[in-house]
């Protein structure tokens, strides 16, 4: 049974940065593409960015393009999500979230997901 426990999130001001992360459990951590996704109120869980199971290579919403970094951990089976120069429109929970498939990444939704952590980013 896959797990993912996100940590993190919280307040921080226009321009600030923070790390997300995400402890996985469950199955062999470093087969499998890891992602996030964010959701704002109103709207659509979307996109933000994703990792290969070896970490080589990496994939972004444009929207955060330049701004976040996704990489990951395989020995502590932990993907992060460091956001720096953070815009209110960045206010979200953030999920992490993985499929079923090894080497697989799909930016419309994914199999399995976090339970999502805050991230509020003040004017």
């Amino acid at each position: 049974q896959v797990q993912l426990v996100e940590s993190g999130g919280g307040l921080v001001q226009a321009g600030g940065s923070l790390r997300l992360s995400c402890a996985a459990s469950g199955r062999t951590f470093s087969m499998y593409v890891m992602g996030w996704f964010r959701q704002a109120p109103g709207t659509e869980r979307e996109f933000v960015a994703a990792i290969s199971g070896s970490g080589i290579n990496s994939y972004y919403a444009d929207s955060v393009k330049g701004r976040f970094t996704i990489s990951r951990d395989n020995a502590k089976n932990t993907v992060y999500l460091q956001m720096n120069s953070l815009k209110p429109e960045d206010t979200a929970v953030y999920y992490c979230g993985t499929w079923k498939t090894d080497n697989y990444y799909s930016r419309g939704s994914a199999d399995y997901w976090g339970q999502g952590t805050q991230v509020t980013v003040s004017s």
